[in-house]
């Protein structure tokens, strides 16, 4: 017997319009109608709401309540992790791992099959960042770990974090074609970052595959009128899209209003939010909103949460908008045709709106 429950609600956002007085009926955790509350005759398992909206999906993080994941690769971490991005309406998530040894790697993705094992929930699988990325471009990354890969070191990984990594982000300038094509191969989502491509070199790698770019701006060539870089890149590339960092630290807001009306949907949010730690490679520790990390800023303080109030409150965005940025955005870059939206055949992951704007 399946079990239903009905959330009812003053107003509703489905990913695309705004529902008033409707409820959402779900069943095994699966959203099977969204009807008119009035036309609903049996008020059983019901939760009344003011606003509901699809939750949010962060592929960008690295830790939380002082457990980077990196420095604690275990199901304990990841358990701590959700709590947080749970805190910012992020029912979904990608740990994260910057430029690391392959044990850290190793141990990481052993951590989530664990996780997974033990029921938790939210891991869409891991995101690793680096090391195969520009040293130019290193930012607060770990300068001796960077490389260019060789084919037998990538597919020993690969191999290994099968159905588990989930995305890498790397720079197309440093890696073979057959790298690229190792890793899209297993299924994996490329994404370009900590680059020092140029136009030409981006927008191949785009042409090639490529179909997602690490924190916009951020660490890579910049646009310049007689090279356009990366940004450049990304702004003519009719089909590649970008994580954001909406802190206005990482990315000044007045350039967000600027890629926003360059990339229209192709543009969406990432935290790339950090954790206090005085271990491992990158001892981040809080300085303001922000994190730093010798010296370099390494990572936000944001959630969710606080990135949808400030891209309507500092960019313009009207709000629907920006909760498509930290939700229907992001599952479409991941392929996730289950996430995103409140329609039939949906997952039932959705949150109140007014807990938190």
């Amino acid at each position: 017997m399946s079990d239903k429950i009905i959330y009812s609600a003053d107003k509703i956002f489905t990913g695309t319009k705004w529902l008033t007085d409707h409820s959402i009926i779900v069943e095994n955790e699966i959203i099977v109608d969204v009807l008119p509350t009035a036309s609903i005759r049996t008020h059983v398992h019901q939760h009344i709401c003011t606003s509901l909206v699809p939750s949010f999906i962060d592929i960008q993080i690295y830790g939380a309540h002082n457990k980077l994941f990196a420095v604690y690769p275990n199901a304990d971490a990841l358990f701590k992790l959700y709590d947080y991005c749970c805190n910012g309406g992020a029912l979904h998530f990608c740990p994260t791992v910057a430029t690391n040894s392959y044990e850290i790697f190793y141990q990481c993705i052993d951590a989530i099959k664990d996780y997974w094992q033990q029921g938790g929930k939210g891991c869409l699988g891991l995101h690793i960042e680096g090391p195969w990325i520009n040293k130019i471009k290193r930012g607060a990354h770990i300068e001796s770990l960077i490389h260019s890969p060789k084919i037998k070191e990538v597919k020993k990984l690969l191999d290994y974090g099968k159905d588990v990594i989930k995305i890498i982000t790397l720079a197309p300038e440093i890696c073979s074609n057959e790298v690229i094509e190792l890793i899209q191969s297993y299924n994996i989502i490329i994404s370009a970052g900590h680059s020092n491509a140029t136009y030409q070199q981006a927008t191949k790698s785009f042409d090639n595959g490529i179909t997602t770019v690490t924190h916009l701006f951020n660490a890579m060539s910049s646009l310049q009128h007689r090279e356009p870089g990366m940004v450049g890149a990304v702004f003519n590339h009719q089909k590649v899209n970008a994580s954001i960092i909406p802190d206005g630290y990482h990315v000044d807001f007045a350039a967000i209003k600027i890629a926003k009306k360059m990339m229209q949907e192709r543009l969406f949010v990432i935290t790339d939010a950090v954790t206090k730690t005085t271990k491992g490679f990158y001892p981040h520790q809080k300085a303001g909103d922000k994190y730093e990390s010798n010296g370099i800023l390494s990572g936000s303080a944001l959630t969710m949460k606080k990135a949808v109030n400030n891209l309507v409150e500092y960019c313009d965005i009207e709000l629907d908008e920006a909760l498509r940025m930290c939700s229907l955005y992001p599952a479409q870059v991941l392929g996730l045709n289950d996430l995103g939206k409140i329609e039939n055949g949906y997952k039932a992951s959705f949150i109140e709106l007014d807990s938190f704007y």
